[in-house]
């Protein structure tokens, strides 16, 4: 039996990059998988490349009557929702390089970041409990990052989002096993993935493999990690091998957070 049979999983900002790759995991492992975004033609397209049972639910996560009409439309469609992987994330600097320093960053642009990142993250956890209570069981996985454990000075706002995410984890999973609920709740935190959110930053010219090298140079094992690493982890802790896991934090960062920031030595 595939790892995920049965089960109903929805997935955020999934028309690209983790997410897709997410949603691409799950549908191989036999769940029905729903994937949403803002970027409608990009999620369409996805959700009939992967074909099966999945489909693709129009979802601004900023938006409550969002969440609550595709939560709407699961329950009647599916019966049940066993996995939220709340995805949707973006890093501030989608439209451009701007200031996002403590000192410069406008509170405007602060807001924006936490809106989606956040906000999107404590609507959906709240949608989930709410759809999984019934049954009393689920999983809730939050993409957080690196960034949500460390500083990170020249994106204060990201950095801030992702570590309330990390922390908001923790508070749902304690509340959940208060409340008796089986629903788990645990966090993933990528580190340099390479996903179309780093486009803005890598540039497009003969400057981008520099601009790479230069992304991974204090990772240990000096690469990108790809989307379809992270898609193993939520599988994972999607499937009910994780089903004492609660309140936990993955790490997928090729080594940068094991304490040293030294570069391995390359033979000649």
């Amino acid at each position: 039996m595939r790892r995920l049979e049965g089960k109903v999983a929805l997935v955020t900002g999934a028309a690209r990059g983790i997410g897709e790759a997410i949603a691409r995991a799950f549908a191989k492992e036999g769940a029905h998988v729903v994937l949403s975004d803002i970027r409608d033609k990009e999620g369409q397209a996805a959700a009939q490349a992967i074909g099966g049972d999945a489909s693709y639910s129009h979802l601004d996560v900023r938006v409550e009557l969002d969440w609550k009409r595709v939560m709407v439309q699961i329950l009647l469609d599916q019966g049940r929702l066993d996995v939220l992987v709340n995805n949707a994330g973006v890093t501030g600097f989608e439209d451009g390089m701007r200031l996002h320093d403590p000192e410069h960053a406008s509170l405007e642009d602060w807001h924006a970041v936490h809106r989606t990142n956040l906000d999107g993250v404590f609507l959906g956890c709240r949608q989930a409990i709410r759809a999984m209570r019934d049954q009393g069981a689920g999983s809730i996985i939050n993409i957080s990052s690196r960034s949500g454990l460390v500083g990170i000075p020249a994106a204060a706002a990201y950095a801030s989002s992702k570590a309330a995410v990390r922390n908001h984890t923790k508070t749902v999973a304690l509340y959940c096993a208060e409340q008796g609920l089986a629903i788990r709740c645990n966090s993933i935190h990528p580190a340099a993935i390479l996903t179309p959110m780093w486009e803005p930053m890598l540039g497009r010219g003969p400057e981008r493999e520099a601009n790479m090298r230069a992304c991974v140079r204090d990772t240990p094992m000096q690469r990108f990690g790809a989307p379809e690493e992270v898609a193993a982890l939520a599988v994972m802790l999607a499937s009910d091998e994780a089903a004492y896991m609660t309140g936990t934090e993955l790490n997928i960062d090729g080594g940068i957070l094991a304490g040293s920031a030294a570069t391995p030595a390359l033979e000649n």
